[in-house]
């Protein structure tokens, strides 16, 4: 939009009869235009050019400039109206959002024609635009289970709060699901994987309550429980294998951090303990290998590794470090705040640019383009390296030399057979050679090179040998640390302004690290640096702090999105004003108090979950329910929601018997068609080639390439790798079932289920179908099942084909998609 001029402006105003000329009222009219536009720049907690707009006497006198902001009774001379009309081309106001409409600018122009009157005392500054009074700012509550009538149906609190709900508009939850539905439901949710035919069996003979509880207790000691559970988490931090942009570089053992959290979760780590070592993992008292290879968390973000503008990109890199820290943590979009003041929620740019200062002395290990790792241990490991290496590096230095030393004087000697043209092209600088002295090394290099090995005396080699031998000697006694990749600290920061309307070329006033205003009474003292700044560890102790009012509730209401496939507060990421409010706010407070209370323990808030009748619930409809509740807020049935691929992909393979077992390392390649890679400009090297057995590890292995996932993957939803993903889309759509049934993965995994059903069922096809009902669904099939299955493959020409055919059918069933 055009900014209005003087005349343009008063036209304007003039053709609104809603403009009227009637005397301004500040604290109605004036306050909340200077609130919400003007004091996150000129309030309390931050004065750009020296100017404050929350104080009468600093609003009059005006900022370093000299020249008063407002002259009372001269709007024409108040540089407040020239700037906010944008009447002068080089200072407009606000900075960033979108300016002030017609209307506030004459409320201001009659506000100071009519003298500026302003009633409040001049001790007291104008409140800055506020929502502290926001539920998820506030600590959290502590309420009690609420008293129900039908106590009998409560197995724990959990039940008691959601059917508080369901009583007070007169109706009753969903009856319980059968045990065949729980015992799958339990796998799938805790493994991702459905159950064995021997668990079948067991629950068969003791289908109560009671035995299910003791499933539960089995599954979370399985090492498969951290391969389903770290996937929802890797979704939250953006987690890739490669960079992004157009060179998508790998990220050099990035796999470690996934690695990590699948051995965290399955050893039951404390939540807090998992904040802090991925924030800190290297500010610990007992730093440790684990904890450094965690801090990939602050560094799995995309990266451009030949950025147009070298400054802006280092503030992009922080701000992804800070936008994923606060969502993935607090569940806040800090990250609204780079520009401006974030629009809805009480979150400053000065808040923001504080948060940066917490990460300012990250630095990215890198040899220009190419990503660095680096290695990892204790202090005490990692000073025994160095110190290593710190004698290693002479003796590599005494070898090139003693080397360059003989080739030089083997070249000026002139006795290679290779001819007196090669010689001089190989003596040559090689930033001075010429085109033909280039074709020249690149032809002959390797061949002179072997002639001068081959001419090197007994006594150079010796020397040489006897070198590489100390190098040897001094890495057997302090062998090489693993490696993984993590943003390191080299040395303290420098200092960090905040910058106006994040433009990195325009520095604004310092600001010193801290944490959201809003979010604390009292800020965390940041200790001077040591090693590192230490302020990384400050900000984790913040977060996993028990009275911050965030941390815990946030990732309850994780693990509960995780079971119900819908969460509490339904915008995960977000538990600001314009993110949801919690469907049951006092069961949200009761479960973050209990977590905290109880450890930190995920487990436990599994089973805490998991025992509760509202989780084994059925999936029944009841219309009226839904007439009144169509997206099931009131919690009164499970809902529907189908399985994300990684299971989808991982039961097929479970149930075809080709599940390979083997747990960590580096990613592995799924099939990919070719036509897939023929867009790439390197198709050939993309993508390693297919090797069924290594290719049938579960999904989690997978390798995630950001400029191409997978096709399998992206067309059942895979989240989005650039930004940390709170929810997964659940689409419908064609190409899920094209893929589902004519892609290769399905079509082969359906090839070795008939081959398994054959070789466990016997030829029976009766018992063949049988037997592949109980390894999909966990149920024996009905009659009309089978009759019907029967004539499909009668209708097929019966035999091997026919029974390929059939699993293909079975496979693509929605129940197989689904829980239960």
């Amino acid at each position: 939009m055009r900014l209005l001029g003087v005349t343009s402006l008063g036209i304007l105003i003039a053709s609104f009869p809603c403009f009227s000329q009637s005397a301004v009222d500040f604290q109605r009219d004036v306050q909340p235009i200077l609130a919400s536009r003007c004091l996150s720049c000129h309030g309390s907690n931050l004065h750009l050019g020296e100017l404050r707009l929350d104080r009468k006497s600093d609003a009059l006198r005006g900022g370093g400039s000299g020249v008063p902001a407002i002259v009372p009774y001269k709007s024409a001379d108040s540089l407040l109206v020239r700037y906010v009309s944008g009447l002068d081309a080089k200072t407009v106001m606000p900075p960033a959002g979108p300016r002030l409409t017609p209307k506030q600018i004459e409320i201001l122009q009659n506000w100071i024609d009519q003298g500026a009157p302003w009633p409040e005392s001049d001790a007291t500054p104008i409140p800055q635009k506020a929502a502290t009074d926001h539920w998820a700012f506030k600590l959290r509550s502590q309420p009690s289970p609420p008293q129900v009538k039908d106590k009998a149906w409560v197995r724990n609190p959990i039940d008691a709060f959601v059917l508080a709900k369901l009583e007070a508009r007169g109706w009753k939850p969903s009856p319980s699901a059968e045990p065949y539905q729980l015992l799958r439901r339990f796998h799938l949710n805790l493994t991702g994987m459905p159950p064995s035919i021997e668990e079948q069996n067991a629950l068969l003979r003791d289908p109560t309550s009671q035995a299910l509880d003791k499933i539960i207790d089995v599954l979370l000691e399985r090492e498969t429980y951290g391969e389903r559970w770290a996937r929802h988490w890797l979704d939250v931090v953006r987690y890739a294998d490669t960079n992004g942009y157009e060179r998508d570089a790998i990220k050099p053992h990035a796999w470690r951090y996934r690695d990590y959290v699948i051995r965290s979760l399955n050893d039951d780590k404390p939540y807090n303990r998992f904040v802090l070592e991925q924030l800190a993992g290297d500010e610990l008292p007992d730093q440790s290998a684990d904890s450094m290879i965690a801090l990939g968390f602050n560094r799995l973000g995309a990266w451009d590794d030949e950025p147009a503008d070298p400054e802006t990109d280092r503030f992009d890199q922080l701000d992804d470090v800070v936008s994923t820290v606060s969502q993935a943590f607090l569940g806040v979009t800090l990250g609204c705040a780079r520009c401006h003041n974030h629009k809805f929620d009480p979150l400053t740019a000065r808040d923001y640019y504080s948060m940066i200062a917490v990460f300012n002395g990250l630095q990215r290990p890198r040899n220009g383009r190419t990503e660095l790792d680096l290695p990892v241990g204790t202090s005490e490991e990692l000073a025994r390296e160095a110190l290593r290496d710190s004698k290693i590096d002479p003796l590599k230095k005494q070898i090139a030399d003693a080397r360059e030393k003989f080739r030089q004087a083997f070249l000026d000697a002139g006795q290679s057979a290779l001819g007196s043209e090669v010689l001089e092209a190989a003596r040559a600088e090689p930033a001075k050679r010429t085109e033909n002295q280039k074709g020249l090394v690149a032809k002959y290099g390797k061949d002179l090179d072997k002639e001068i090995l081959l001419a090197t005396p007994t006594s150079v080699k010796n020397k040489i040998e006897d070198l590489e031998a100390q190098i040897a000697n001094l890495r057997k006694a302090t062998p090489d640390l693993p490696r993984s990749y993590f943003l390191n600290e080299p040395k303290p920061p420098g200092v960090t302004h905040l910058l106006i309307r994040g433009n990195a070329r325009a520095p604004g006033p310092e600001v010193p690290p801290a944490v959201p205003a809003v979010l604390t009474k009292i800020q965390p003292s940041f200790p001077p640096a040591s090693s590192t700044s230490m302020r990384r560890l400050t900000l984790a102790q913040w977060i996993a702090d028990p009275e911050n009012p965030l941390t815990a509730r946030v990732i309850v209401n994780r693990v509960w999105q995780a079971h119900f496939g819908e969460a509490l507060v339904r915008t995960p990421n977000d538990f600001g004003r314009i993110g949801e409010k919690p469907t049951h706010p006092e069961l949200l407070d009761w479960l973050a108090n209990w977590f905290v209370e109880n450890g930190w323990s995920l487990k436990k808030l599994h089973r805490l979950i998991m025992t509760s009748n509202t989780y084994r619930m059925s999936k029944r409809s009841v219309p009226e329910y839904v007439a009144d509740d169509p997206e099931n807020r009131l919690i009164w049935r499970v809902p529907f929601a189908r399985l994300e691929v990684e299971a989808i992909r991982d039961s097929m393979l479970f149930v075809s018997g080709k599940l390979n077992a083997k747990m960590y390392g580096p990613g592995m390649y799924p099939f990919v068609p070719k036509q897939a890679l023929e867009g790439s400009s390197d198709p050939d090297k993309i993508w390693q080639p297919f090797n069924e057995i290594e290719a049938s590890r579960r999904t989690i292995y997978a390798y995630i390439k950001r400029s191409m996932i997978v096709p399998m993957l992206d067309v059942l939803d895979f989240c989005d790798t650039s930004r940390s993903s709170a929810k997964r889309i659940n689409t419908s759509v064609a190409p899920q079932a094209l893929t589902l049934f004519n892609g290769d993965f399905v079509n082969r995994q359906a090839r070795h289920l008939a081959s398994r059903l054959l070789r466990e069922a016997g030829p029976d096809i009766n018992r063949q179908i049988e037997y592949a009902y109980r390894l999909l669904f966990a149920r024996p099939p009905s009659a009309s099942e089978i009759s019907t299955l029967l004539r499909f493959v009668e209708d097929q020409g019966g035999g091997e084909s026919a029974m390929q055919q059939l699993c293909r059918v079975i496979l693509n069933m929605n129940e197989f998609a689904y829980t239960d």
